[in-house]
């Protein structure tokens, strides 16, 4: 008799059955039914969202220096004067793509984070080709932000690889539906992008604790770099992490939105950035489906419910997906 082999996928009608969202249900029930298109500019443009969430008394990084102009290059030694640490990111940008994080100064050479090293020129040139709209999301023109690098939490010390991880929490109508931590990896060049290859991995919402784990979308349980558990840590200040993204969600108004956070060493929670089209991989890294939880606030909530009323329900009802498993 014919051997079956075993199978390494899943059908699509399986997947659904076991509440996984795809990328045009997404599109069309979520994305185009709960985001506005008048304001995805508020999100597109890292710099108008650090402004609004400064204007509202939330957490971000400093901003150092907005780079519009060309001409503005000619300041760049005078705005980095002093700074042996800073970032450098497309406003506009999108999957981690042109950001570069300098954390030190190196006989006139600027240290990156991935290892590399660059010069006060090749620092101009990223900047101007940035500038042109070699990272924005539409090849568009865009601008630069130059703001505070973010040092690591001690609590990600042996998982973070020349990087600092951030944890993306997934909000749907004010609420908090799923969730992961971002690690970087040597592949990602210590982006927390997983675009780049860093590891995500699954975070239980209620505790703040990890399991799970996906990496260029295959589910794992370790780092690929340093072969430690990537389950089983707690996110520091997870109360206030959860606090942060629902404040934001309430004030961006976009109904379906990914908000990135990052935990200082000093600071604690800030946030880096809001998307408002946040991808699916979340689902691997949490071993469930969105689309059960997703579905049962649009049952429960009507237009008119009050956001902060549904986050106990919410988290009750995620929790309850997140035993469900892809496999």
């Amino acid at each position: 008799m014919r051997a079956i082999l075993p199978r390494f996928w899943a059908w699509p009608s399986q997947l659904r059955k076991r509440g996984v969202l795809g990328i045009n249900r997404r599109n069309l029930n979520y994305l185009f039914e709960a985001n506005p298109r008048s304001v995805y500019k508020l999100a597109d443009d890292k710099a108008v969202t650090k402004t609004i969430c400064r204007e509202h008394g939330i957490p971000v990084p400093e901003t150092y220096a907005v780079i519009k102009r060309f001409g503005d290059l000619q300041q760049l030694s005078e705005i980095i004067d002093g700074r042996d640490e800073f970032v450098v990111k497309p406003a506009g940008g999108s999957g981690g793509r042109g950001v570069l994080v300098i954390i030190a100064r190196n006989n006139g050479l600027f240290d990156i984070a991935n290892g590399q090293m660059i010069s006060l020129s090749g620092l101009r040139y990223h900047i101007s080709t940035t500038l042109s709209g070699l990272y924005s999301l539409a090849g568009q023109p865009d601008h630069v932000i130059l703001e505070q690098r973010i040092v690591p939490h001690p609590v990600f010390e042996k998982l973070a690889v020349r990087g600092t991880p951030d944890t993306r929490i997934i909000m749907y109508r004010g609420s908090p539906v799923m969730a992961m931590l971002r690690l970087p990896t040597k592949a990602s060049k210590g982006r927390a992008n997983l675009h780049q290859g860093a590891v995500a991995v699954g975070i239980n919402l209620q505790t703040g604790q990890t399991f799970g784990g996906v990496y260029f979308d295959r589910a794992v349980t370790i780092h690929p770099d340093t072969g430690i558990d990537v389950g089983g840590v707690t996110i520091p200040c997870w109360d206030e992490v959860l606090r942060i993204a629902g404040n934001v969600s309430n004030i961006i108004k976009i109904g379906y939105i990914g908000i990135d956070i990052m935990l200082d060493a000093q600071h604690g929670p800030l946030v880096l950035e809001v998307n408002a089209r946040p991808g699916l991989s979340v689902q691997i890294a949490n071993r469930c489906g969105l689309l059960p939880t997703l579905q049962q606030i649009d049952s429960k909530l009507s237009s008119s419910t009050p956001v902060d009323a549904s986050k106990k329900l919410v988290l009750d009802l995620a929790q309850v997906h997140l035993n469900q498993n892809l496999s």
